[in-house]
C-alpha cells in the first residue's frame, strides 16, 4: 500500500527502514483506537473464535459485483473449510494443508493459492490472536452485532476481513473480505450447527483431473 509519507518529510526515513519495520509502522499508524470497553469486545471475540472448532452452516454469497450464491459450508479449526456451492454453480472452494483450492467443475480448472496469503487464512490459523501478527484496523459495536476488522500486520496490502457477530450470544454470523483490489466479498451464515466431527473427506483438495 502506497502511503503519501513525502508530504510529511518523512521519505528519506522510508528508504531507510527495512520492509518490516515499515510494516509495522503502518500497523502502528492504523491500528484503531480502543477503548477499555472495545478492548473487552476484542478478547471475548477472540475467545468466540478460538472455542469454535467444527461448524456444518448454509451460506449466502455476495460478490463484489452484487451476484448472489448459496451452499453448504464447512469449518474445521484449524486450517480446514470447505464451501460447496449450490447448483447451477459449479464451484467448489476447500482449504487445507496449507492451501486454499478453487475449484470451477464445469471446466475442470483448479487454483491454488497459499493460505496465509490470503485474509481468510486468518480465521483458520490454530494461534488465533487478534494483537501482535494481527491488527485490528476497524471496530464497532452496534445494534446487538459487533464487528471487527483485522489484517496482517506485515502484508496489509494483501486484504483485510471483517468479522461480524451476533452479540447474544456471541457467535460469527458473517465475514467480509477486502481483495488486494479492494473488492468486497461477504458470507452470511445461516441454521448453523456444531456437529462433534466431519469426515475428512470433506477437505480433500481437488486436482485438476477430478
Amino acid at each position: 500500500m502506497k502511503h503519501k509519507l513525502g508530504m510529511l518529510g518523512l521519505t528519506a526515513t522510508l528508504v531507510a527502514m527495512s520492509p518490516l519495520a515499515a510494516h509495522v509502522s503502518w500497523a502502528q499508524a492504523h491500528r484503531v483506537s480502543l477503548s477499555p470497553a472495545d478492548d473487552g469486545w476484542i478478547s471475548r471475540v477472540q475467545g468466540a473464535l478460538g472455542a469454535t472448532h467444527i461448524v456444518k452452516a448454509r451460506f449466502q454469497q455476495i460478490a463484489p459485483d452484487g451476484r448472489r450464491t448459496t451452499g453448504t459450508a464447512y469449518l474445521s479449526r484449524p486450517g480446514r473449510m470447505r464451501f460447496e456451492y449450490d447448483k447451477p454453480s459449479p464451484l467448489l472452494l476447500i482449504a487445507n494443508d496449507g492451501k486454499i483450492v478453487y475449484q470451477d467443475r464445469d471446466i475442470g480448472q483448479v487454483t491454488s493459492l497459499p493460505l496465509e496469503r490470503t485474509p481468510l487464512g486468518l480465521l483458520l490459523r490454530a494461534d488465533l490472536r487478534l494483537s501482535g501478527d494481527v491488527t485490528v484496523t476497524g471496530f464497532e459495536h452496534r445494534d446487538g452485532q459487533v464487528f471487527v476488522t483485522l489484517v496482517r500486520t506485515a502484508t496489509p496490502s494483501e486484504g483485510s476481513l471483517t468479522l461480524i457477530f451476533n452479540e447474544q450470544p456471541l457467535v460469527l454470523r458473517a465475514w467480509v473480505v477486502r481483495d488486494a483490489q479492494g473488492q468486497d466479498t461477504q458470507v452470511d451464515l445461516f441454521n448453523q450447527e456444531t456437529p462433534a466431527t466431519v469426515p475428512d473427506s470433506l477437505f480433500a483438495l481437488p486436482r485438476d483431473d477430478d
